[in-house]
């Protein structure tokens, strides 16, 4: 991990820099993958199983009866506590369907706007050393609830070709309609394009490694939408004197523990909480069974002590994190102050777990700083606006003077003539 004691604001933009892999390389090695998959559809997505993920798959579609068979593979504490993440995720994404409001903004004149569900979407779960199937609540919970017709969905199969059971059980339980044994940047490929088993979709959604990453946003060539760019984990915690070092160090290990490519970032005020928080960062990691990626993780991440808390704060909204926890006393105070991030986590016991998995916001957030410019997945990440008119008699005559007198300032006659014509 990289210390840093009451650094110069001038160095801060360099302590916010992600760890990336040389963007050439990965758009060469992505263009080649979806040449591939363009070409040779299904059989290539095989042969990518095998070089990739050492499975040898001979159907890439998920069959019936493994998903039927899915519930008896994972424990019945596990099936409810998943059917209690389900209830309060969609409790949180219920509340997102919009009333219809219809506003005459002249008399006469009726606007109004309607969702329409983005028909076919594709959503990737990563899958390997972290079968991520709280993934497959946070994706496929609002896209039912929108009302999309086909959510497909692809994950990385393990070494003798199977898909975790609990992922199973999840897009069963959440209204998924096809499930695919592929991976890596080839499944965004195969659902970008199509192939002889997997649909083309119009949305990718999903977070993954950055050739994942770098893939979506490949896709974006061939007209298909993703949801953000969702790259490796990250979270930044603040924490002040009544932080408990315990739980800071907790936090950050529980995204450490992702991958090498995650980040963690640590700012405080008080030198004795940072002090134990390292220390106890150091203890706790031993005691982790997935230490050595947590341990490859912090080599690229930050503990930083600064003068007080507005600092900190100005720190992470340069940083834009992914997650945000205040361990703060007086968090209330600091709330209209965050400007980015993905998703916020107050006080000592909103541990970012508890998003994650269970409280109902959705743990789909954007990373790598585009909190900028992005937010979470949420219901609207899954519809279409669609604006909607209706001009009377009456309405087109007290609004259509206005029309003309624009439609001809700008030269566009024929956009007033249309006017003209029905006010005769």
């Amino acid at each position: 991990m990289k210390i840093n004691k009451y650094p110069q604001k001038e160095i801060w933009p360099e302590l916010v820099k992600r760890p990336v892999i040389k963007r050439e390389e990965l758009t060469e090695l992505i263009a080649g993958i979806f040449n591939e998959v363009e070409k040779n559809g299904d059989q290539a997505l095989i042969a990518f199983n095998k070089k990739f993920d050492q499975a040898t798959v001979e159907k890439i579609q998920v069959s019936e009866e493994e998903i039927e068979s899915s519930e008896n593979l994972i424990s019945e504490e596990l099936t409810l506590a998943i059917q209690k993440a389900k209830e309060n995720i969609t409790k949180f994404h219920s509340s997102q369907i919009p009333e219809i409001q219809k506003i005459e903004t002249t008399k006469g004149v009726v606007c109004w706007r309607e969702n329409r569900a983005i028909e076919k979407v594709g959503i990737y779960i990563p899958g390997g050393t972290a079968p991520l199937f709280s993934t497959v609540l946070m994706l496929a919970i609002p896209a039912q609830l929108a009302g999309c017709k086909e959510i497909i969905l692809c994950t990385p199969p393990d070494k003798k070709g199977n898909i975790n059971p609990a992922i199973l059980y999840t897009a069963k339980l959440c209204g998924v309609t096809k499930i695919f044994k592929i991976g890596g940047a080839q499944a965004i490929a195969a659902m970008t394009l199509g192939t002889e088993s997997i649909p083309n979709v119009y949305k990718i959604f999903g977070p993954g490694n950055q050739y994942v990453v770098a893939a979506k946003e490949f896709t974006q060539n061939y007209n298909v939408a993703i949801d953000m760019p969702a790259g490796p984990s990250e979270v930044l915690v603040i924490a002040d004197k009544q932080a408990i070092p315990e739980y800071c160090a907790a936090d950050l290990l529980s995204q450490a523990e992702h991958g090498s490519d995650s980040q963690v970032i640590f700012l405080s005020t008080d030198e004795k909480i940072f002090n134990q928080t390292i220390e106890e960062t150091e203890k706790q990691l031993k005691k982790l069974p997935r230490n050595e990626f947590a341990k490859e993780a912090l080599k690229n991440s930050h503990f930083i002590l600064l003068d007080s808390l507005d600092e900190a704060i100005e720190f992470s909204n340069l940083y834009a994190p992914e997650h945000l926890i205040l361990a703060l006393e007086d968090f209330e105070k600091y709330i209209p102050k965050i400007q980015n991030a993905g998703s916020v986590f107050l006080g000592n016991y909103s541990c970012e777990s508890a998003g994650d998995y269970a409280s109902g916001t959705n743990h789909t957030l954007p990373t790598n700083g585009f909190a900028k410019n992005y937010n979470g997945v949420s219901l609207d990440s899954f519809v279409k606006k669609i604006t909607f008119q209706n001009l009377s008699q009456e309405g087109l005559q007290n609004l259509g003077k206005t029309i003309e007198l624009m439609a001809e300032a700008e030269g566009l006659f024929a956009h007033k003539n249309a006017v003209s014509i029905r006010l005769k």
